[in-house]
């Protein structure tokens, strides 16, 4: 399968992306404009930079296309494993007070 065959997959499955585009950096510029964005960690914005993708492509493709809930599903997984590693960590040092 060449680039011209996946990306006519794709178009099936999510829309044309121009609009997947549009629809995408609409809700991103949303998300830049929250009061907590500019403070949360880069992993954290990175996951929702990439659910606002997926539900993008939901919005304008198929919603029954089960990867893009399990790829919002495994974004927002990432930031709690992460998020618990992080109180892991900091639980673990010793209290030097």
């Amino acid at each position: 399968m060449d680039t011209t065959d996946i990306l006519m997959e794709r178009e099936q499955s999510y829309g044309r992306y121009e609009i997947v585009s549009n629809i995408s950096q609409e809700i991103k510029r949303v998300m830049r404009e929250s009061p907590n964005y500019r403070i949360m960690p880069n992993f954290a914005r990175e996951s929702m930079d990439m659910i606002a993708n997926k539900i993008a492509r939901i919005l304008n493709g198929s919603y029954y296309h089960e990867d893009s809930w399990r790829d919002i599903s495994g974004y927002a997984q990432l930031v709690l494993m992460t998020l618990e590693d992080l109180h892991k960590e900091l639980n673990d040092e010793p209290d030097d007070r």
